[in-house]
C-alpha cells in the first residue's frame, strides 16, 4: 500500500512539472508574411516641384522725372495698347522751367547779334588804323592795339554762339521733361498691378519708381519652378508636363519645358535650379501669381515587371548582415547577367527581394531594378516571373503594438528591426 502511495505520488510531481513547462516555457510562435504578386504594367518615374505661374513678358512703367501724380487713366485689369496715355504728373513745374530756359535762349542769341556788332567795329577800326599805318600817322602800337581788340571781340563772338548752343540743349532737356510728364504705356497688354494714387509724390533721383506692371498677353503663360540638383539631370527642353492649382482641383494642366536655366539657386546650401514650363492660356483661367504643383515626366517603362516597393524594403528579423543589403555578394544569376549586358555598360543597381519557399522559408533573390514611380519599381532581371508571390511584410495580430506605434525614443531594437522587416 505504501509502495502504490509513493508511486501515485512520484507521478502526480511528474505530470505537475510537465503542466508547468508545458503552460509556462518558451514557446515559439509561427511568423505569417504577407506577400504581394509580381504585376507586368507601366511604371512611371516622375519629378515633383512647386512653382509660380507668371506672364512670359511683364513690363515695369517708371517715369524719368520727379513730381506729384496729377492723374491717372488706366488702372488694375485695364487692356492698353502701346502709346496710350496711362497717368499724368503734374507739368506747372516743368513748364516753368521750360519757358526759364526759351528767355535763357533769346538772351544768348541777342548777345551774339551784340557780340557780332562789336566784332564789325573791331574790323572797321583795325582796317582804317592799317591804312595810316602806311602813311607813318599812326604808330605800330597803334596797330597791335586795334588787332588785338578784333581777336577778343572774335573770341567773345565765338563764346556768345556757345552760350546760344548751351541755351539750346537747356531748352531741348526742359522740353523732353516736360514731355515725360505725360507717362504712355511702351506696350500692349493688360494691367497687373498700379502702385501709385492721385496726388501722391514720387521722386526718380536714385531709382526709376515702378508706377504699373502690364503683363504683355495673359494668353501666354510659363511656370517658374525650382528643381533639385539630384532631379535635374533627367529634364531637358521639350518634355512634357503637368501640373495642378488650388483654384481648380481635380483639374490637371498641361505644357512643355521650354528653358533649364543654368544660373545654380543655392538657398541654405539646397542647390537647385530654374525650370521654365511654358503654357497655354487662351481661357485666361490661369491667373498670374497662381502656386503650381508640378509633375515632371523622367522616364517611363511601358509593360514591364514591377515589384512594390514595399518588397524591396523588407528584410527578416532574423537575417545576417548580407542579406540585408543587396550591396554584399549576390548569387549570380542569368537573368542578372543579361541586364547588365543590356545596360550597356550602365550599372543598373542591385536588391534582395524574398520569397516563401515550399516549407515557408524565406529565399532571397538578387535583382537588377530600373525606374520607380514611388510605389512600384521596375525589375529588368529575370529571376522573377510575372505573378510570382515577393514577400512585402509582417502579418501582426490587431491587438499587438509595434515599434512603429512607439512614441519616438521608445523601444528596443528589436522592435525597431520589427518595424523595418514589415516593408511599409
Amino acid at each position: 500500500m505504501r509502495r502504490a502511495v509513493m508511486i501515485i505520488s512520484v507521478l502526480a510531481i511528474g505530470l505537475t512539472i510537465g503542466g508547468y513547462v508545458f503552460f509556462n516555457g518558451e514557446r515559439k510562435v509561427p511568423v505569417r508574411y504577407r506577400s504581394a504578386a509580381v504585376e507586368r504594367g507601366p511604371v512611371i518615374s516622375l519629378v515633383t516641384a512647386t512653382g509660380t505661374i507668371n506672364p512670359v513678358v511683364s513690363v515695369q512703367v517708371g517715369t524719368q522725372v520727379s513730381g506729384m501724380i496729377k492723374s491717372l487713366h488706366a488702372d488694375f485689369n485695364s487692356v492698353v495698347k502701346a502709346g496710350d496715355i496711362v497717368a499724368m504728373i503734374d507739368p506747372e513745374p516743368f513748364k516753368a522751367r521750360r519757358d526759364q530756359s526759351a528767355s535763357n535762349l533769346e538772351m544768348s542769341k541777342a548777345n551774339v547779334a551784340r557780340t557780332r556788332t562789336d566784332l564789325a567795329q573791331r574790323k572797321r577800326e583795325l582796317d582804317r588804323v592799317k591804312s595810316l599805318v602806311a602813311q607813318e600817322f599812326v604808330s605800330q602800337n597803334d596797330v597791335d592795339i586795334a588787332t588785338t581788340n578784333f581777336q577778343a571781340a572774335e573770341a567773345q563772338m565765338n563764346v556768345a554762339g556757345a552760350q546760344v548752343k548751351q541755351a539750346e540743349a537747356a531748352l531741348n532737356a526742359a522740353e523732353l521733361d516736360l514731355k515725360y510728364t505725360v507717362i504712355r504705356s511702351p506696350v500692349n497688354g493688360i494691367v497687373v498691378a498700379r502702385n501709385v494714387e492721385v496726388g501722391q509724390t514720387i521722386a526718380a533721383s536714385f531709382a526709376t519708381p515702378n508706377l504699373f506692371l502690364i503683363a504683355l498677353d495673359l494668353t501666354k503663360m510659363q511656370v517658374d519652378t525650382n528643381v533639385s540638383e539630384s532631379d535635374i539631370g533627367g529634364i531637358a527642353e521639350g518634355k512634357e508636363t503637368t501640373f495642378t492649382v488650388d483654384a481648380y482641383p481635380g483639374h490637371q494642366f498641361s505644357g512643355t519645358i521650354r528653358q533649364v536655366r543654368l544660373a545654380p539657386i543655392n538657398v541654405q546650401n539646397v542647390v537647385t535650379y530654374n525650370v521654365v514650363v511654358s503654357v497655354d492660356n487662351q481661357d485666361l483661367r490661369l491667373k498670374p501669381g497662381m502656386t503650381a504643383n508640378v509633375s515632371i515626366v523622367v522616364a517611363q517603362r511601358d509593360a514591364v515587371l514591377k515589384v512594390p516597393n514595399a518588397a524591396l524594403r523588407f528584410t527578416p528579423p532574423n537575417a545576417g548582415p548580407s542579406d540585408r543589403t543587396a550591396g554584399g555578394k549576390p548569387a549570380k544569376a542569368k537573368g542578372s547577367e543579361q541586364a547588365a549586358g543590356a545596360g550597356k555598360g550602365t550599372m543598373m543597381p542591385s536588391r534582395t527581394i524574398w520569397k516563401l519557399g515550399p516549407t515557408g522559408e524565406l529565399d532571397p533573390l538578387h535583382v537588377q531594378t530600373g525606374i520607380s514611380d514611388g510605389l512600384a519599381t521596375e525589375i529588368v532581371s529575370e529571376e522573377l516571373s510575372e505573378g510570382a508571390l515577393v514577400v512585402v511584410g509582417i502579418e501582426r495580430p490587431k491587438g499587438e503594438r509595434g515599434g512603429s506605434d512607439l512614441p519616438p525614443g521608445f523601444g528596443s531594437g528589436g522592435q525597431r528591426g520589427s518595424t523595418r522587416s514589415r516593408g511599409m
